[in-house]
């Protein structure tokens, strides 16, 4: 296990701006910027392949028009529906 001392800085791979990343996405139709160098967790799926930050922040950006989770907009398109 390494040892870490006070003045030591950890960085946050997700604000590498440097790092490659990953575009993901859940059953929910949700959508998550991803450091490639880690594991995709389960659940989620990759949909665009390591790419720099700023072009898979467009492709969010692009394609995750409607930020509500999947079940949510089917049940309020279904209410909707019947009014």
């Amino acid at each position: 296990m390494p040892s870490y001392s006070v003045g030591d800085v950890m960085s946050n791979p997700f604000e590498n701006e440097e790092g490659g990343f990953l575009v993901l996405v859940n059953d929910e139709a949700q959508f998550s910027l991803w450091p490639a160098p880690i594991g995709v967790p389960g659940g989620w799926a990759t949909v665009l392949e390591s790419d720099s930050r700023q072009e898979c922040l467009e492709y969010i950006d692009k394609h995750w028009r409607d930020v509500r989770p999947k079940s949510l907009a089917m049940a309020v398109d279904e209410v909707e529906s019947r009014e």
